[in-house]
């Protein structure tokens, strides 16, 4: 018989396959590593030259952990309560045997913080100038060997105390420390506005005030112009065992030592090789992806933001271009570029994709969390060759407004759409996973809605849209999980322009994605 309204349309979008070695692929990256090795591995194992920098304390702990990344790390014994076959669960087994790369403890580049000094830098009265401090204790530690040594590193490691995680980020209390009087007092947080003695008194001191106060993006900042990768560490993900409470359990909840292993490893080997440990298989060709952001400059008087673009090729591939600084903003949330800064922005994403690739993308897809004006989109639209079809795609969050349940056990299969019309979605990237049976979230998962907002020539299929992003959540380089909820495209947004609104990024020049993360 006849409804008497139209069924919503549901579909499932298939999961993703992955390309690793020997022209091998899986949906999976620890069993594609563990199988076929990397994507374009070396055809003998090689030794990453690796620079470590931390207290006496913190470098024993990384050395221990370096030597336990060599070697085969089982998952922990089943519990009372666990399944039978924990399949999201995978063994380490091994940096060498996963990833073809070697490293050797006794080689490790070692510099040492004075913990007395850093705790002494962590507590000066004003942060910023308390978090600049700790951030000069490690920096210059890189500089000096920069200047001093013919070692190459290949990345930089940072291995923190806990004092930094507790004193160095914006809303750090530091209740309870005796602080000590710097430069500046306690309560200033921006420059000092002082027109009439700008030829007399020098300011050059209160740049200090262009950084927001917080140690991770102060140092991927300051590294863009060193032309360093770094990751950093805190002594509790090293050793847990060491920090624990009065009842003998870790401070901290952390992930088992094998999955900590696989996302150590996965880091590592993301930024010192050429190309990502795995891509994406069965791609359409000549396909381009931006994920475009906009972030207010801190302290800026002119209220002026930062615009960037990351772009991700078919293959996963990523770098990231620095639009200019101007008055983006033109409501409570929303940015908007003019015309020729649109245009500038979009042609330099071409013209990278056309040195690499030799010809210009035939699709250009522009994700972004808003809409996209008149000026903006025509400014887009005229950037781009006419053989290039750019199409904008709006990917928002939800946040429980919309629900889909099902039978069973667990909620919505990851990928799951509905299909609201030609041009609008709902797509669930979390949710069950049969391949690993079990669902990893703590609640009901919430979708994100998908919208094709334009499109210089024929809209593409909603499900195309669909299948590119949920292509685009398996390829976080930055940990070796099934999946993620959000493309990387989305993911990564902030976090670049974070890094980018950072006076000490001023200027730096396009870079890989791995210098951001």
């Amino acid at each position: 018989m006849d409804l008497p309204e139209k069924s919503m349309e549901v579909v499932y979008i298939p999961e993703p396959n992955l390309s690793f070695g020997h022209g091998q692929s899986t949906d999976h990256p620890k069993d594609g590593l563990f199988l076929y090795g990397p994507h374009s591995g070396p055809a003998q194992s090689r030794e990453v030259k690796i620079g470590v920098i931390g207290t006496t304390i913190g470098l024993g702990y990384f050395r221990s952990w370096a030597i336990k990344l060599g070697g085969f790390i089982s998952i922990p014994s089943k519990g009372k309560l666990d399944k039978e076959h924990r399949l999201h669960l995978s063994n380490f087994p091994g940096l060498e045997e996963a990833f073809g790369l070697r490293i050797n403890p006794g080689e490790f580049v070692q510099r040492k913080i004075d913990l007395a000094a850093l705790d002494n830098a962590t507590k000066t009265l004003n942060q910023h100038e308390a978090v600049k401090k700790a951030v000069d204790l490690y920096l210059k530690e890189i500089e000096h060997h920069d200047k001093n040594e013919e070692r190459t590193v290949d990345i930089w490691i940072f291995v923190l105390p806990e004092l930094v995680f507790e004193r160095c980020k914006p809303l750090s209390r530091r209740s309870g420390l005796e602080l000590k009087k710097g430069e500046f007092l306690k309560t200033q947080k921006k420059k000092l506005n002082l027109p009439l003695f700008a030829d007399i008194i020098n300011q050059d001191d209160e740049a200090i005030f262009d950084d927001v106060p917080d140690f991770h993006r102060q140092v991927k900042a300051r590294l863009l112009k060193l032309g360093h990768t770094s990751q950093l560490l805190r002594e509790t993900t090293l050793a847990p065992d060491q920090f624990v409470n009065k009842a003998g359990y870790p401070l901290r909840t952390l992930q088992e030592p094998a999955s900590v292993a696989w996302n150590l490893a996965t880091g590592l080997y993301y930024k010192t090789q050429p190309e990502p440990p795995w891509k994406l298989a069965n791609v359409r060709p000549g396909v381009c992806y931006i994920g475009l952001v906009f972030k207010m400059i801190p302290n800026d008087g002119r209220e002026h933001a930062c615009c960037a673009a990351q772009m991700f090729l078919n293959e996963g591939d990523a770098v990231v271009f620095r639009g200019a600084n101007g008055p983006w903003k033109t409501g409570d949330y929303d940015f908007h570029l003019k015309a020729p800064e649109a245009k500038r922005l979009i042609s330099r994403v071409l013209e990278t994709f056309k040195d690499k690739h030799g010809t210009p993308p035939k699709e250009f897809f522009i994700h972004g969390k808003t809409t996209f004006n008149e000026e903006e989109w025509n400014a887009f639209a005229e950037a781009a060759p006419p053989e290039t079809n750019v199409v904008a795609v709006r990917i928002k969050t939800t946040t429980g407004d919309t629900k889909l349940f099902r039978n069973g056990d667990y909620p919505v299969l990851r990928g799951t759409a509905i299909i609201l019309d030609d041009k609008n979605a709902y797509l669930w990237t979390t949710g069950f996973v049969p391949r690993l049976d079990t669902y990893i979230g703590p609640e009901t998962p919430n979708p994100l809605f998908v919208t094709i907002l334009r499109s210089s020539g024929e809209s593409p299929n909603i499900r195309t849209v669909l299948t590119d992003i949920m292509g685009l959540t398996k390829i976080n380089y930055n940990a070796c999980n099934y999946s993620d909820g959000l493309p990387v495209t989305v993911r990564f947004a902030g976090k670049v322009g974070d890094v980018l609104t950072m006076g000490s990024a001023k200027d730096a020049e396009k870079q890989p994605l791995k210098f951001y993360v």
